[in-house]
């Protein structure tokens, strides 16, 4: 099985090609670059150089949130237009797994944390380990500083990924101090390849939508959405 897999929910813009044997190719570009104009190149050539058409893949993986709002809403557009024109299945993936899969053997608590702004973060937490990780909780919007006495409280060792880390980290130190651990560069931003993989997953267990079921999961309203409805429960 071939499974494509894309995020753009955060600063990187990301596309990869799986197979059940290996990871045929992934481009990365994290430069703050729009991400609707950079990427699809980078797609087109991706299949280009590989010499294979779209049509050849069995799914199409996105990752559907949470992240900025304009990132998750053009990997979704993409993976949708790319599965409708070969009428193939797409699959929904959360970015915050995709962001703690390559970590996923670390013998603790897997945390990937998004900057959600006015110190909130997106989060979700895993459990790690020898042959897998364990969702412990839903993908959410919080205060930094209740995540940190949630995890303050389980008395485990937490690896922190996500660019959350580059906002927080001292922050981080500062509460957890020796059970912070922080996931190195290449494991520290969203990546298709993790996207990919766990769409192969869901693939196998038969866990797709169509093209026109795929929406993103945005976990909280956007500004204008809050602002919306304050207006009205004041009025």
């Amino acid at each position: 099985m071939l499974v494509f897999g894309i995020d753009t929910c955060c600063a990187a813009a990301t596309a990869a090609l799986v197979s059940d044997e290996i990871m045929v190719a992934q481009t990365v570009l994290n430069q703050n670059k729009t991400h609707s104009e950079r990427l699809m190149p980078q797609i087109e050539k991706m299949f280009e150089a590989l010499d294979i058409d779209p049509s050849a893949v069995d799914a199409f993986a996105a990752a559907v949130g949470p992240g900025s709002f304009t990132g998750v809403r053009i990997g979704v557009a993409t993976a949708k237009a790319l599965a409708q024109a070969v009428r193939k299945p797409c699959i929904a993936v959360s970015t915050l797994e995709a962001l703690a899969f390559p970590s996923k053997f670390f013998d603790g608590i897997l945390c990937p944390i998004l900057d959600a702004r006015r110190n909130q973060v997106y989060n979700a937490l895993f459990q790690g380990g020898k042959t897998d990780m364990t969702r412990l909780c839903l993908d959410r919007a919080l205060a930094l500083s209740d995540l940190l006495d949630e995890l303050k409280n389980t008395n485990k060792d937490v690896l922190f990924m996500g660019d959350g880390t580059l906002v927080f980290k001292d922050e981080i130190r500062a509460e957890l101090q020796g059970r912070a651990f922080f996931a190195p560069r290449i494991n520290n931003f969203n990546l298709g390849g993790a996207v990919a993989e766990i769409g192969l997953l869901k693939l196998e267990k038969s866990e797709t939508t169509s093209y026109g079921d795929l929406v993103p999961q945005y976990v909280r309203l956007s500004q204008a959405e809050r602002d919306k409805l304050n207006k009205e429960n004041k009025k």
